[in-house]
């Protein structure tokens, strides 16, 4: 044996190199595992999984899994953090920049999703979402004519830029500007069908303006589009309390309260999930996420 060792060469492995092959085998099993539970929606055993991956070896894929991943348990502060490393690494990566602002937005933390903002258009300042991003961090720190203005040069990039016509309708009837929002509401409604936000929109306009019959029927397209949108309920309610149709107004709010009685309390884990999944809605209500 040994001369056969001495004449074609040992195919041992040394320890140090037996022991990299192992550790670079150990790192491969848990990123893709983590990566099938990611898939698989058991995002708190990614997370273990990624975790102890990342204490083997830095890896920038993982940090953008795990970034992921904490997003799905709603630990928004850690996957900020993770993001941050990314950008540390590629600061030519806008997307990575669009995807702090998002995170930021759902932490409520304008500043920062506005900081993100203004480095993304550092990269290319012709990027739509990056303009329709920046007037939410506008809209959270109560900047109405900067989210305006944003809001309209993100139209000007994308013509066909539903959810920046939704966001700047709202906000001008919000700043008393109901004909404008009116204009916006109108192409919405020339350009989708049945959306509930466009139509709510467009009933709050009509109440804005004093048109009764017409905010009414809006609110009940909207209650035909989605029967659980208790705002709904409640704002139709209180129009035709107003109106003195007393036995509807009351049927409208009282089913209000029984739709809000059956959502989940804020601090248990489905309560945090549905706050997250609302926060992405709000932001995208045409579902590009």
């Amino acid at each position: 044996m040994k001369f056969f060792k001495a004449l074609f060469g040992s195919k041992e492995e040394k320890p140090e190199e037996k022991k990299k092959t192992e550790e670079a085998k150990n790192f491969d099993v848990l990123k893709y595992d983590g990566v099938r539970a990611l898939c698989a929606g058991q995002a708190e055993f990614a997370i273990r999984c990624f975790t102890h991956a990342l204490q083997m070896q830095d890896d920038l894929e993982i940090h953008d899994y795990l970034s992921q991943a904490y997003i799905r348990t709603g630990e928004l502060t850690q996957a900020y953090e993770q993001l941050q490393k990314l950008a540390e690494a590629q600061p030519d990566n806008q997307q990575i920049f669009i995807r702090m602002a998002n995170v930021a937005y759902m932490m409520e933390d304008y500043g920062a999703m506005a900081g993100a903002c203004e480095k993304a258009m550092l990269i290319d300042d012709k990027t739509a979402e990056v303009m329709y991003l920046y007037a939410r961090a506008c809209i959270g720190q109560e900047d109405v004519t900067n989210a305006v203005a944003m809001l309209t040069k993100a139209i000007s990039l994308k013509e066909d830029y539903g959810d920046a016509y939704l966001l700047r309708g709202e906000t001008l009837l919000k700043n008393g500007d109901t004909d404008e929002a009116d204009e916006d509401a109108t192409w919405l409604i020339e350009h989708t069908e049945d959306n509930e936000d466009v139509m709510m929109l467009k009933a709050r306009i009509e109440r804005a303006k004093g048109n009764t019959d017409a905010a009414k029927d809006y609110y009940t397209k909207v209650t035909d589009a989605n029967p659980f949108n208790i705002e709904a309920y409640r704002e139709r309610g209180e129009l035709r309390l107003a109106t003195g149709d007393e036995k509807g107004g009351n049927e409208d709010i009282e089913h209000a309260k029984e739709l809000t009685a059956q959502l989940p309390e804020n601090n248990d884990e489905e309560g945090i999930e549905n706050k997250v999944k609302e926060k992405y809605k709000s932001m995208d209500p045409y579902g590009v996420f």
